[in-house]
């Protein structure tokens, strides 16, 4: 069986869309949605990003240790910041705006800019919907273009992955399915 998941274009109508244009990276994935999946982006988005697998978690344990002594946030004080000063977040990123419609997390440090939207919108004028979830990011200085090209290879695999999730709890089961790539 093909993957749920497909690679589509960022979409126009995230409110990340302005930001696409001088991005170093803007990207997209989608899963169909079933008729009984929640219309709450930020239901899907806790789906697909809160209960990372295993090998996710050690991914993140080499990563943290390789950018500890680059002075980059480890991803437990990440956590450990977003819950003292008390902000919403899921796992690891921060909750920057939510709407039913789409949920956008984000993290900024002198390095790079991070943006993650998990977006729910109608496929093609139908009564069919789809989750979005697009990345972008804005690099400012070297330091910031190095890591990114180093975890480019593993962010590929993570989005997909944690959206496939998505997909096994709330995908289209009824051969609207996508495969792609």
């Amino acid at each position: 069986m093909s993957s749920p998941v497909r690679r589509v274009p960022p979409p126009l109508d995230s409110r990340l869309a302005p930001t696409y244009g001088d991005a170093n990276l803007a990207d997209a994935f989608a899963i169909t949605l079933s008729e009984d999946a929640p219309d709450d982006a930020m239901a899907l988005a806790r789906a697909a990003l809160a209960d990372p697998p295993s090998w996710f978690r050690a991914l993140l344990a080499i990563r943290d240790a390789a950018v500890r002594p680059f002075g980059l946030k480890t991803s437990a004080a990440m956590r450990r910041h977003l819950d003292e000063i008390g902000v919403a977040h899921v796992d690891i990123f921060r909750v920057l705006e939510a709407s039913p419609r789409e949920a956008i997390f984000g993290e900024q440090d002198r390095h790079l800019d991070f943006k993650l939207s998990v977006l729910i919108r109608q496929v093609d004028g139908s009564t069919r919907r789809e989750a979005v979830v697009t990345t972008v990011v804005h690099c400012h200085n070297r330091l910031g273009r190095c890591y990114l090209a180093l975890i480019l290879p593993g962010h590929v695999l993570v989005v997909r992955s944690h959206l496939a999730a998505a997909a096994r709890r709330f995908g289209a089961r009824d051969g609207t399915r996508d495969g792609g790539g």
